[in-house]
């Protein structure tokens, strides 16, 4: 069932009337909401996952179709209040198209946004790592459907995260690369399991077949993100898969905790400008 999605306690004034200090002036308080929250029963994690969505404004008075963002670490509590606050602020400038935003919030971050790893102390932090491949199985066969479903999309659907969930956007990339048009990944974890995601970069997109896609990816301060990232440009550059654009942003004045509310618009406004109006 639908419910809305709650951020924050906004004061409704009140007409002005003569106040007496015995008659102390009364307010109201409303939601503001920014989107709505439902429920999936998901047959292939085995689990209920909370999803969040966000529409573009008037979406309700048109007939239009729009695109989709998709992002773990979707919460209220994870990155979806500040992700829907960049998009919704840069449509309303007509800074990048209209879009929708759907996010799934977490149960086990570090089962669903990995693969296994072989190093002793990373298996002692994610003890139940290996779960990526089946979480992108969850958003091929059961989440994207039903959004499609529910909600007026168009065949055009991206990929954003974070951390954790910005290795998860680039493998996707790189072993899933027809699941999604556009990924954003914002300092992805790629040190993950000694660097094999980037390590094997070259023999994926050695191969590419998969058509189009926009890449768009940012990386802070800890130099040994960057030079994996460097691995991953390598490949791009010398096999040039074809139709893949990308467009990295080194951001050596952010930190890893500061860097996504950065990345993030610059990441959609990158795969999302709006078009340019002839002149």
């Amino acid at each position: 069932m639908l419910r809305s999605l709650v951020v924050l306690a906004a004061l409704a004034g009140c007409a002005r009337a003569p106040v007496s200090a015995k008659s102390p002036a009364s307010s109201t308080k409303t939601p503001a909401a920014i989107g709505e929250t439902f429920t999936i029963e998901s047959r292939i994690l085995g689990e209920r996952r909370v999803i969040n969505v966000y529409v573009p404004p008037d979406y309700a008075k048109s007939d239009e179709r729009f695109p989709v963002l998709y992002m773990p670490d979707g919460g209220l509590g994870e990155d979806f209040p500040h992700v829907v606050g960049s998009v919704d602020v840069s449509i309303k400038n007509a800074v990048i198209r209209p879009l929708i935003v759907v996010g799934v919030e977490n149960t086990e971050r570090r089962r669903d946004l990995v693969a296994e790893t072989s190093v002793d102390e990373e298996k002692k932090v994610a003890p139940h790592a290996g779960g990526a491949d089946k979480f992108r199985a969850f958003l091929r066969d059961e989440l994207k459907p039903l959004i499609a479903k529910r909600y007026r999309v168009t065949s055009e659907s991206a990929l954003i995260g974070e951390s954790l969930a910005g290795l998860f956007v680039l493998e996707t990339f790189l072993v899933e690369p027809t699941l999604f048009d556009g990924y954003i990944s914002a300092d992805p974890s790629v040190w993950w399991n000694e660097q094999t995601l980037v390590r094997g970069a070259n023999e994926q997109l050695a191969w590419w077949s998969a058509g189009p896609k926009q890449v768009y990816i940012a990386t802070a301060d800890y130099k040994e993100t960057q030079d994996a990232i460097a691995t991953l440009l390598t490949a791009l550059r010398l096999n040039a898969p074809a139709g893949v654009t990308w467009t990295y942003e080194p951001m050596p004045m952010e930190h890893h905790s500061t860097i996504f509310p950065t990345a993030a618009l610059r990441g959609i406004r990158t795969l999302f400008a709006a078009p340019t109006p002839d002149t």
